[in-house]
């Protein structure tokens, strides 16, 4: 291991599946512990941030010596909010400086405002809405479970339903959306929402699980791949040339070369564990725009290099299901985590619009 200087006391990155049990075994209790609310990941704080942190944050994580320049010595963790069942899709918006999110199961959309940290419901009913985007001219685009369809806010306060069926069958219960300079709509298509009453409508599926595009011209919706068994998060490389999936079902997370409407080349771009031989997987997923993937995903936020290799880890106290990058920079991560909403200034951008 190399010597820290002296007025350097953030651990130095060295074999990164050492590391991951090293820090993780700190971490990680026996389950009984966990029941009687001491959780398995985080190191245990004062959340409502009236305790001081000393630096660095001990649940950033260098996993590998390329993380490190995304490690911000002083900034901690912060938890903005706390008051959600299933918090989950956020989206910045950069004109209103605003975090919009969805708590499924309460059937509303909430906002955290950058200004002064206020938060408030944004929209109720919404539908069991998942996830969130905004498209490049500001609207915003959600996923919803009780509609089984993926859904666009208009400047007017009207509703414009983007999809909502694929070859005359209703859409399983759409999960996720990106969106494209192309003018098109990108999103996933798992049952998630109709398995039962709590996060939608219980219903039987009728299609397969898919990832679809819609024209941004047309309005065509077309399945791009359903090579895939649990299509979640997705996003695209920060040059466009690649669409990552978050596959919950194979418990990986997937990757195809993007050809204009079309995809090729799929291929398995890599697996997570929670410890070493302990699986973990993907939920929503973000590009930065040095190509890393940042994935919500167990026991907080994993960080992927372009080359697969897990370098990163936020650990955090709650299960977190998705991220976006916001603030004015791009640079601050915030993190929907299970009944609350995080964030944390990072060393890098994130890639596109939200």
């Amino acid at each position: 291991m190399k010597e820290t200087k002296e007025h350097d006391q953030r651990p130095v990155a060295v074999d990164r599946r050492s590391i991951l049990t090293a820090a993780l075994g700190v971490a990680l209790m026996p389950v009984a512990n966990a029941q009687q609310g001491e959780s398995p990941f985080a190191a245990p704080r004062d959340w409502s941030g009236q305790s001081p942190l000393p630096y660095p944050d001990p649940d950033i994580i260098a996993l590998d010596e390329r993380f490190r320049p995304y490690m911000i010595f002083n900034t901690p963790i912060q938890r903005l909010f706390n008051g959600t069942l299933w918090a989950e899709g956020p989206a910045w918006n950069g004109v209103g400086r605003y975090v919009v999110w969805s708590d499924i199961p309460n059937n509303r959309q909430m906002r955290w405002i950058e200004d002064d940290g206020h938060v408030s419901v944004m929209r109720s009913p919404s539908g069991n809405s998942n996830g969130n985007t905004f498209d490049y001219s500001g609207r915003q685009l959600s996923c919803e479970h009780g509609g089984r369809r993926v859904s666009r806010y208009e400047p007017d306060g009207t509703v414009t339903v983007i999809a909502d069926s694929y070859n005359g069958r209703p859409l399983n219960s759409p999960n996720d959306v990106v969106v494209h300079p192309d003018g098109s709509i990108w999103f996933t298509d798992p049952p998630f929402g109709i398995r039962g009453n709590y996060e939608g409508n219980r219903a039987v599926p009728e299609l397969k699980e898919a990832v679809y595009r819609v024209d941004g011209t047309s309005g065509r919706i077309e399945m791009v791949t359903d090579e895939v068994g649990a299509p979640n998060g997705l996003c695209f490389s920060p040059d466009y040339s690649l669409l990552y999936v978050a596959d919950t079902g194979d418990r990986d997370t997937k990757v195809w070369e993007v050809d204009g409407a079309r995809l090729r080349n799929g291929r398995q771009f890599m697996t997570l564990e929670l410890t070493p031989g302990v699986p973990s997987w993907a939920d929503g997923i973000r590009c930065d725009t040095d190509g890393n993937l940042w994935c919500g995903a167990r026991p907080g936020v994993q960080i992927v290099a372009p080359d697969g290799d897990t370098i990163g880890l936020i650990r955090m106290p709650e299960v977190c299901s998705n991220i976006c990058f916001g603030g004015a920079k791009r640079n601050r991560l915030f993190i929907t985590g299970s009944q609350s909403l995080y964030s944390v200034y990072v060393g890098v951008s994130g890639a596109h619009i939200c």
